[in-house]
């Protein structure tokens, strides 16, 4: 993509409702514009990223072998009623009618939903497990919406939802969900530590709150500093093997970990001091095992092999994709701008040119552009007519992870300089050898 054909408003102030790092950055590289209170339009910059981090979510749910769907924003309040949580969940929930005078609400998560689909298809023990999950819009009428995309009314949200015959069952749904997203998290670059947490009004007894440390975060938290050595890298995991399953969830939640809301004093201090940590943590992801809580209440049953009809055993699991892209800003940038990881970067390269309109520079920046797009890359070429300091300060802000810097000193020796956002060293070398470099970078083939 030429920078001079894309839509990028870029804005030079920061705007003085933004009051956190990833709000500022997002407005000011032009990813987002508030449309009301919680409530943005993506524009393209920040919807590059949103897609590059539903698709790893997607990736990593295949992977386990969960099924993709989509439910309608728009719910029925009768199957609320059943399940007893529509006068509980409070006024987050936006309810409304529709021209027939039916009673209706804006979708703030899916149990009830997904029930009614299950009992509606399901009765055979023999057709379980089955996981399925979306991405999908929710809404919440939070009372004070704040933070950007960190705490919106409208937000974009992977729901799952496990069904199994006994708990047992159930719990290896959790473990495997556990897996899914420590993987997923580390692929977006962050490390996003399971605490243990309240289940609030989804319900149930075993719940984990992923959260990603930062100085922002709304939760205070309090962990053993062991937990911060831990890292998924690229073991394999067979998802099938319950006792695998459970060791990966062991490894990574035997240690004290929690949220402000579950924080217990006396198993705190029992950590050696020197490991003891309190900070600040921003929610990414929680998955919930709530039992027959929603089967019982709604009839989700199946026959099991003995004959007998029995509820099924559920759990929930939710990723926040939009809350994400701001906890990944929040967690790695600077006092340029946003810091992306290679996993989400909405470009894998830029491309600056230092002085558009010589036929030399042009021609080895168009030769640049076509080696990386062959390579099956996206590059970001800037071709503005403007100085160099503008193209410079553009690429530091929307943060891509790397940078060719083209100009026509460089070329008469040969060369181009290559800068690594993240350490902001550069090193000259030949085009060719650049190409190969980001080709390395990305594991693709030159």
């Amino acid at each position: 993509m030429r920078l001079s054909r894309y839509f990028l408003p870029v804005l030079k102030e920061t705007p003085s409702e933004a009051s956190i790092v990833s709000h500022r950055y997002m407005l000011r590289a032009g990813m987002i514009k508030q449309s009301s209170a919680g409530i943005y339009s993506w524009l393209p910059l920040g919807y590059k990223v949103l897609k590059k981090i539903e698709n790893i979510v997607h990736e990593e749910q295949a992977r386990a072998g969960h099924m993709a769907m989509l439910m309608p924003t728009i719910q029925s309040a009768d199957l609320w009623r059943e399940s007893g949580r529509y006068d509980a969940f409070g006024d987050e929930m936006l309810r409304i009618k529709d021209r027939h005078d039916h009673e209706m609400l804006f979708t703030p998560t899916a149990e009830e939903l997904i029930t009614d689909i299950f009992r509606s298809n399901v009765s055979s023990y023999k057709d379980l497990p089955l996981t399925m999950y979306q991405i999908q819009w929710k809404f919440r009428d939070e009372r004070r919406p704040r933070f950007g995309v960190m705490r919106g009314r409208e937000f974009l949200m992977k729901d799952g939802y496990n069904f199994d015959l006994t708990k047992e069952d159930a719990l290896h749904a959790y473990n495997r969900h556990l897996v899914t997203y420590l993987r997923s998290y580390e692929r977006m670059g962050l490390q996003a530590i399971p605490m243990r947490a309240d289940s609030g009004a989804m319900g149930g007894d075993d719940t984990h709150e992923f959260l990603v440390l930062a100085d922002t975060g709304e939760s205070e938290v309090f962990y053993d500093s062991e937990i911060t050595d831990l890292t998924f890298g690229d073991r394999a995991v067979d998802f099938d093997d319950v006792a695998q399953c459970a060791a990966v969830m062991e490894e990574f939640t035997s240690r004290y970990a929690r949220t402000d809301e579950t924080h217990d004093e006396a198993l705190f201090m029992q950590v050696p001091e020197d490991r003891r940590r309190t900070a600040r943590g921003i929610e990414v992801g929680q998955i919930f095992y709530f039992g027959t809580k929603y089967s019982e209440a709604m009839g989700a049953t199946v026959q099991g092999p003995d004959g007998k009809v029995v509820p099924v055993h559920m759990g929930s699991h939710g990723i926040g994709v939009s809350r994400l892209l701001g906890a990944i800003i929040e967690a790695s940038h600077d006092d340029k701008g946003i810091i992306w990881p290679e996993g989400v970067t909405p470009f894998h390269c830029g491309i600056v040119n230092l002085k558009t309109g010589d036929a030399e520079a042009d021609a080895a920046c168009q030769a640049l552009y076509d080696s990386i797009t062959a390579l099956g890359l996206e590059p970001l070429y800037d071709d503005r007519k403007m100085g160099a300091g503008g193209k410079f300060a553009t690429m530091d802000l929307i943060g891509l992870p790397w940078r060719i810097t083209v100009g026509p000193r460089g070329l008469k020796n040969g060369v181009v300089e290559l800068t690594s956002r993240r350490t902001g060293e550069s090193e000259e070398m030949p085009p060719e050898q650049a190409v190969l470099r980001i080709a390395q970078i990305y594991g693709k083939a030159a």
